[in-house]
C-alpha cells in the first residue's frame, strides 16, 4: 500500500447534510504552532471593498480602456521602398509583405487580405519616349486607357463571365518634387454562372466573383511611364482608405544617373 502522508494539526470536520442549492454550516480549523485560523461558510458572504480603493478600481479601469482604444486608433507604421536602378520610390504598410515572381517589377500584399496588394508597373525603355504623363492626353483620357487596360488583363475564357466596370474618379496633382502626376481610380465587378456547362437557363444562376476598387498613380521620368497600382476589395476599401491614401501620395519617379 502507498505511504499515506497525514498534516499534522489538519482536522476536519464532517459535512452536514443540507437541502440543494444551500451551503452547508461547517468549519474547518487549521491550528499551527503559530497561530489558529477558523474559516466558516458564513464568514465569507460578505467582502467589503473600501470606497477609496473602489474608486481607484474603476478609474485605473477607465485609463486602460483609453490607452487601449488610443493604440487601435494609431496609424500604421509605414516603410519606404527606393528602387534608384528603376527609378521610383513609395511608402507602404510596414506588415506587407514581398511576393517575388509576381509580374510586375515590385509586388507587396496584405498578409491577411490576400486581395489588397500594390505592384508598380514601367513601360519598356526601348518603346517608349514619354516626356511627360500628359501625353497620355488629360486625366479623363488617362482613365479610359488604365481602365481598358485592366479589362485586357482580367478577361476570361471561361463561359458566362462578365465583367462591369467604372471610372470613379481621375485627377492631377503636382508633387512636392515638382513631377506631374495622375491618379485614377476605377471599380470592376466580376460575375460568373454557378454550373457553366449547365444546359437549362435555369440551372445556371449568376453570381458576384469578386468586387474590387483599383487605384493607380501615373509619372513619367526617364522618358518612361511609372504606374503605381493598388487593388483592394471594395467592402473594406472605407476602412483602408486613409492608409491606401497615403501609399498614393508617396509615390515619386526619380531621375537615373545614367
Amino acid at each position: 500500500m502507498a505511504n499515506a502522508i497525514i498534516m499534522p494539526g489538519f482536522l476536519p470536520r464532517p459535512i452536514t447534510q443540507t437541502t440543494p442549492f444551500q451551503l452547508p454550516n461547517y468549519t474547518h480549523s487549521f491550528h499551527s504552532a503559530r497561530s489558529s485560523l477558523s474559516l466558516t461558510s458564513q464568514s465569507v458572504k460578505a467582502f467589503p471593498v473600501p470606497r477609496r480603493k473602489a474608486m481607484s478600481l474603476l478609474l485605473s479601469s477607465y485609463i486602460l480602456s483609453e490607452v487601449g482604444l488610443a493604440l487601435a486608433q494609431q496609424s500604421p507604421v509605414f516603410r519606404e521602398y527606393i528602387d534608384a536602378f528603376d527609378g521610383y520610390s513609395f511608402k507602404y504598410p510596414g506588415n506587407w509583405i514581398q511576393v517575388r515572381g509576381a509580374g510586375a517589377d515590385i509586388f507587396f500584399r496584405d498578409p491577411f487580405v490576400l486581395d489588397e496588394n500594390l505592384s508598380v508597373e514601367i513601360s519598356s525603355p526601348s518603346s517608349s519616349q514619354y516626356k511627360s504623363v500628359e501625353d497620355l492626353g488629360p486625366p479623363q483620357e488617362a482613365g479610359k486607357k488604365v481602365l481598358k487596360q485592366y479589362l485586357t488583363e482580367f478577361m476570361s475564357t471561361r463561359l458566362g463571365v462578365r465583367r462591369e466596370s467604372n471610372i470613379l474618379s481621375t485627377s492631377s496633382r503636382v508633387a512636392d518634387d515638382g513631377k506631374l502626376y495622375y491618379q485614377v481610380e476605377v471599380n470592376i465587378k466580376s460575375y460568373a454562372n454557378n454550373n457553366e456547362l449547365a444546359v437549362m437557363p435555369q440551372d445556371r444562376v449568376v453570381r458576384l466573383e469578386w468586387d474590387r476598387r483599383y487605384l493607380s498613380v501615373i509619372g513619367v521620368e526617364n522618358n518612361q511611364l511609372y504606374e503605381l497600382r493598388l487593388q483592394v476589395p471594395e467592402n473594406v476599401f472605407s476602412e483602408e482608405e486613409n492608409d491606401l491614401r497615403q501609399v498614393m501620395d508617396s509615390f515619386r519617379v526619380n531621375k537615373v544617373a545614367g
